[in-house]
């Protein structure tokens, strides 16, 4: 492929290889993982859209130990949001954008010694002056705030925002459920999301985030495994009874609406749109899904001949195209002096 000289697969092209088991029982693996000082229950994030979380979901996952960031869509509540959960000891982590009353934020909180942990840069295209220039706002006037920059697609792009001092970076460019970038603009990372993490994670000197196109649990182990340490999903963690959102019934069947951060349902208008509305069905309990994840990153760890999370990044693994939904797809790639590259 002309100017893309790497390997191209996704998550669905990839097996990882199981190695000889060194654990009692799975429980005992450790799923526990950091970003900057603080430590998490997994490796996973509901993504920071609106018909995923909200104040309420953000709560309850601060209180229980998982990393959330609020969306930035509601933009007048954010500084409110911030006091309320540092009132109640809870690790406060808010979205911005790159536009005047993000600025005006940022300047509030510094003057009202409001400081957020973490403060997530939420861009469709975060390869941008506009980003780093908000980078070393945000680092000059909260300096101790954990600063994630995104989302983007390439190592110049991670050389650029980490350049700029960010504190990680998030990877995906139009690869989930909701998201319609690649057929509306003829750009992003869909079909090969998992070798963008890959790409990226090789050129990172700090944390890679994962985002998007994960369909399912076994995917999170995918990323680690190819250098992401955060995992960032929307459609999976969408659907519950504490996401946003009312409970559809159709034919005696249950659906929530889940819809992308540039769909028009979110936008209130016709402009610029590369998200979709999607109906999912209703899953029940959030934190049912959230134990499924964390137990099958424990099998997965298992399965790694390991103890803890960074043990996934050394297994070996083989491409096989469609593996997981053709069980005759034909191995095309199985060269096993190149599979710890």
């Amino acid at each position: 492929m002309e100017n893309n000289p790497f390997s191209v697969f996704d998550y669905e092209d990839i097996q990882l290889i199981p190695q000889k088991c060194i654990l009692e029982h799975r429980s005992q693996a450790d799923t526990s993982a950091q970003l900057g000082s603080h430590t998490f229950k997994i490796p996973v994030v509901p993504a920071n859209m609106s018909s995923i979380i909200d104040e309420k979901l953000a709560q309850w996952l601060a209180k229980n130990n998982y990393f959330y960031v609020m969306h930035r869509f509601e933009p007048d509540k954010r500084l409110a949001f911030v006091q309320k959960m540092q009132e109640q000891h809870l690790i406060a982590s808010i979205s911005v954008g790159v536009q005047p009353h993000d600025y005006q934020l940022i300047d509030q909180l510094a003057q009202q010694q409001l400081i957020p942990e973490y403060i997530t840069i939420d861009i469709a295209h975060g390869y941008a002056k506009t980003v780093a220039d908000m980078i070393q706002y945000i680092k000059n006037k909260l300096p101790t705030t954990f600063v994630i920059a995104g989302n983007i697609a390439t190592a110049d792009a991670v050389h650029f925002l980490e350049e700029a001092g960010a504190d990680a970076t998030k990877v995906g460019i139009g690869p989930g459920r909701a998201c319609i970038t690649k057929i509306k603009t003829g750009f992003g990372t869909a079909g090969w999301q998992l070798a963008a993490i890959r790409l990226c994670a090789k050129a990172a000197r700090k944390p890679i985030i994962a985002d998007g196109g994960i369909r399912t649990n076994g995917d999170i182990a995918k990323s680690l495994r190819f250098g992401a340490s955060f995992v960032m999903i929307g459609s999976l963690l969408a659907g519950h009874d504490e996401n946003p959102g009312e409970i559809l019934e159709r034919n005696g069947q249950k659906f929530k609406v889940y819809y992308g951060s540039a769909s028009a349902l979110q936008k209130k208008e016709v402009k610029n749109i590369e998200g979709k509305k999607v109906i999912v069905p209703y899953k029940g309990s959030l934190q049912a899904t959230l134990k499924e994840m964390q137990e099958d990153l424990q099998s997965a760890i298992s399965y790694a001949g390991g103890t803890q999370l960074s043990d996934l990044r050394h297994v070996n693994y083989v491409v096989i195209k469609n593996s997981i939904y053709n069980g005759d797809a034909a191995i095309i790639n199985h060269d096993l002096g190149n599979l710890n590259s």
